[in-house]
């Protein structure tokens, strides 16, 4: 696991250059706006619940004890991670900043693993934590990946999916390097309903923009389970638990901008604008948090 020490809270810092950068590239993402999004947010930004951790969690409790979170984003991971075949070769689509490549390792005890990440600077600011899990690093994108037919007896993605240019192509790229018998887990962020009015819409649209992300991502759970199914893949199951990923996380970001106030006013102002929109669209339940795991046959 990440040998970094928890940190129940983070200074918000002044505001740097990450954010400036980001600020100006959501004018202009260019051909990846992925790759644009997690370049310019830099390795600390301020939603991490840990050091190094980009996912929501999966919280036993509610988010008001902050001493869960570094306990709750190793439980997502562990949770998605567990559903591998142990001693295959691993493909991690997506790895983030690679704190939870050493957890996959531990959990699958993989032959291999092998991390693909389109962010080219996330690979290298994660690079101990990747000899860490001993695995191979590989900058390309989840929508056309670098590998042959066949190459992997595991394929795992924790909360990116919604970020490829489809979906879609995703899953069928999945498929084809996945050996007979092999397993796809993933995280994944839905959409359970477009939105209705004024408030609703420019929620759905900063996040949109924010991110970097296209209104076809928009997906609802049954229609990205279907996905599945179209591009070959049987024994789909799903789970729903947003009620354990958004809304703990949700209400720990929101409890540490209110106890902290460090830092630039400017940074401070734009998280909580941030962090409402999100609100919006989790209370109204225009999002949801799924788990999906499926095998090829």
């Amino acid at each position: 696991m990440n040998g970094a020490p928890p940190r129940a809270r983070r200074e918000m810092g002044a505001l740097s250059w990450d954010n400036v950068r980001h600020g100006v590239r959501t004018l202009r993402y260019g051909r990846n706006p992925a790759a644009t999004v997690y370049d310019s947010l830099g390795p600390d930004f301020f939603l991490a619940l840990d050091e190094g951790w980009l996912n929501l969690g999966l919280w036993a409790g509610d988010g008001s004890e902050p001493a869960e979170a570094p306990i709750a984003v190793r439980a997502l991971v562990r949770r998605i991670a567990e559903v591998l075949p142990t001693g295959g070769d691993v493909l991690d689509v997506g790895n983030g900043l690679a704190a939870q490549d050493p957890l996959i390792a531990e959990v699958a005890e993989p032959a291999s693993l092998t991390a693909l990440n389109v962010t080219l600077s996330q690979l290298r600011a994660g690079r101990a934590r990747l000899r860490e899990a001993g695995a191979h690093a590989v900058n390309g994108d989840g929508s056309r990946m670098p590998f042959r037919g066949g190459s992997f007896d595991g394929v795992v993605s924790v909360e990116a999916a919604f970020h490829f240019p489809s979906r879609r192509r995703f899953l069928e790229e999945s498929y084809r390097v996945l050996r007979p018998g092999g397993v796809l887990t993933m995280s994944d962020i839905p959409t359970n309903r477009m939105p209705r009015g004024p408030r609703e819409g420019l929620a759905a649209l900063s996040q949109l923009r924010v991110w970097g992300l296209h209104r076809g991502t928009a997906a609802t759970p049954d229609e990205i389970a279907e996905m599945a199914r179209a591009v070959g893949f049987i024994d789909v199951r799903t789970a729903r638990v947003g009620e354990r990923t958004i809304g703990p996380a949700l209400r720990f970001v929101r409890d540490r901008l209110d106890g902290e106030h460090a830092g630039s006013w400017a940074h401070e102002l734009a998280a909580r604008a941030m962090l409402a929109q999100v609100e919006l669209l989790w209370e109204r339940r225009l999002i949801d948090y799924l788990l999906l795991s499926a095998r090829r046959p």
